[in-house]
């Protein structure tokens, strides 16, 4: 077992219409913009506060769902990719961070700063009463 801890920071999902993806997670659960890729008015990819990521791609005809990746904050970035390679992984064109897992799930492994932070999030429940 890998001393390393990680936490899902996001989750990447292709929508065909990533204006009303953005109008529903803002105005229905109020996840704002964290960040954007293109303008605002007509972003390439969108994340939002609370770890999603919207790329757009109106063409898009792959399986409901849509999941392009998981991207994974980790305490220590090496330790995780040499823990890795006990496993049937492949590195993807995108960088050697990025890993192809066997059944076809893309993930990728993100260094955190500072790397306490990791511990910082997995402390939180949020199902815990107040």
């Amino acid at each position: 077992m890998s001393s390393t801890k990680a936490y899902v920071e996001h989750v990447a999902i292709w929508v065909k219409d990533i204006h009303w993806h953005i109008r529903f997670f803002e105005e229905v659960l109020g996840m704002t913009m964290r960040e954007v890729d293109g303008p605002r008015d007509e972003p390439r990819q969108y994340w939002t506060l609370g770890g999603l990521q919207f790329i757009h791609d109106p063409r898009f005809e792959g399986p409901e769902g849509r999941l392009a990746h998981l991207g994974v904050m980790c305490e220590d970035l090496e330790a995780a990719l040499t823990a890795a390679q006990a496993f049937d992984v492949t590195e993807m064109p995108q960088g050697r961070n990025w890993l192809r897992l066997p059944d076809g799930l893309a993930v990728e492994l993100i260094q955190a700063k500072p790397a306490a932070c990791v511990a910082q999030a997995l402390a939180i429940n949020p199902r815990a009463e107040a």
